[in-house]
């Protein structure tokens, strides 16, 4: 069985920063491009950033120059680093992480979710 937990979200003021994790336990293998996607309140979910098992990243247009997605493939462990945060950004983010499993299975588990909240 694979888990996702993130954590780091929380309530910041418009301007401030925020740190996500999202790490990733269980039987694995390894893991392919991990991602971050957000779902705000009575929208779809999109995606926000991608980064490849070689470190290759990939931003949404509405983030770019203010988030940076990093991750370490030691620690099966992915982290979301938000500054210049906008009201716009409050959504509830998830991680995302297809992975191939010591069974040979594939998975695309996904995080619980975290609350980021972007207000006065």
């Amino acid at each position: 069985q694979v888990q996702l937990v993130e954590s780091g979200g929380g309530l910041v003021q418009p301007g401030g920063s925020l740190r996500l994790s999202c790490a990733a336990s269980g039987s694995i293998f390894s893991i392919y491009t991990m991602g971050w996607y957000r779902q705000a309140p009575g929208k779809q979910r999109e995606l926000v950033a991608t980064i490849t098992s070689g470190g290759t990243a990939n931003y949404a247009d509405s983030v770019k120059g203010r988030f940076t997605i990093s991750r370490d493939n030691t620690r099966n462990t992915v982290w979301l680093q938000m500054n210049s945060l906008k009201p716009e950004d409050t959504a509830v983010y998830f991680c995302n992480a297809p992975l191939l499993t010591r069974k040979d299975a594939f998975v695309s588990p996904w995080g619980q979710g975290t609350q980021v909240t972007v207000s006065s």
